[in-house]
């Protein structure tokens, strides 16, 4: 099956699309997914349909226009190599 757009590619790799944002809640969100374990990858908005809506139907209009960094935050688990060490927690030392 070839993914029909970037983000359905994602999908394939095991990202979970989360949500929208810009800051300061984008690096919040950021900030949360990671020390809950998480892999995050940022990634832009997709263009617009020309007819106003985006690939999905959602409604976009407060999400597009100058000064408005929107980014789609996707997570997935970290794998192994990727994972902290489980002795270099300071809470404990």
């Amino acid at each position: 099956m070839k993914p029909s757009s970037h983000f359905d590619e994602l999908l394939l790799q095991g990202w979970t699309r989360r949500f929208a944002a810009c800051e300061p809640r984008l690096s919040e969100a950021v900030a949360a997914y990671e020390e809950a374990g998480f892999e995050v990858r940022l990634e832009p908005l997709p263009p617009a349909n020309p007819f106003g809506d985006s690939e999905n139907g959602e409604c976009r209009v407060c999400l597009e226009g100058p000064g408005t960094p929107f980014r789609v935050i996707f997570t997935r688990p970290k794998s192994d190599d990727t994972q902290p060490d489980a002795g270099s927690d300071d809470l404990f030392d």
